[in-house]
């Protein structure tokens, strides 16, 4: 890792594939077609995700809002002068898919009930997972797998690898510069700051009455 980075880190039940009528929406971009050079690797899509099943049809894209694209594409110019690059994880998800990772997965405090609230962000095209890839498209040392909901996975990266920890605050870095923020409990997902000019906050009633930012979740 470059001096020049050294000096910025100072500071279920049977389960059914979404179709892809369904993930489709108009609003949404493809991440892929706004910059070319950001790795897409959707996980809901494959077995390889905390269901071990895919959620999401073979084809599905990597969607997002336009708005949210543009950060994005700002995050991945950030990294590329240290020579790291973004991987999406998952972007846009249906509401459905998001039944179903409900369904299996049941963590309160990781996965968004899409009976209460107004659900995930990411069904909204608010919200990615993402994680760091080299110029070689070589997965970074992260603190942990995709979707592993141990203590590992907070937000602060409490262990003592060197480079566990710059990979992170790297990610991190490109990421809230570009206006995202992450979540306490997920390394890997962010959400734009502008999120409430996408999503219907107010169906919450709790939070309606106090005016406050919710909890998000996956």
């Amino acid at each position: 890792m470059s001096r020049g980075l050294n000096r910025t880190i100072v500071f279920v039940a049977t389960m059914s594939i979404v179709p892809i009528s369904q993930a489709a929406n108009p609003e949404m971009v493809d991440i892929a077609k706004v910059d070319p050079t950001i790795v897409i690797d959707l996980r809901y899509a494959t077995e390889r995700n905390v269901t071990g099943r895919a959620l999401y049809p073979s084809g599905m894209r990597a969607l997002i809002l336009p708005n949210v694209a543009q950060q994005l594409a700002g995050a991945q110019a950030y990294l590329k002068q240290f020579r790291y690059r973004l991987k999406i994880w998952d972007a846009y998800r249906p509401k459905e898919a998001q039944e179903l990772l409900w369904k299996y997965a049941q963590k309160d405090q990781f996965v968004a009930n899409p009976e209460k609230g107004f659900g995930s962000m990411h069904s909204y095209g608010v919200s990615v997972d993402a994680t760091l890839v080299d110029d070689w498209s070589q997965d970074a040392t992260m603190p942990t797998k995709f979707d592993e909901f141990t203590p590992q996975a907070m937000m602060h990266y409490m262990g003592r690898d060197p480079l566990v920890k710059q990979h992170l605050t790297l990610l991190q870095l490109a990421m809230s510069q570009n206006n995202f923020y992450g979540l306490r409990v997920e390394w890997w997902h962010f959400t734009t700051a502008d999120w409430k000019k996408y999503v219907p906050y107010w169906e919450d009633k709790e939070m309606s009455q106090t005016g406050e930012s919710p909890s998000p979740k996956s």
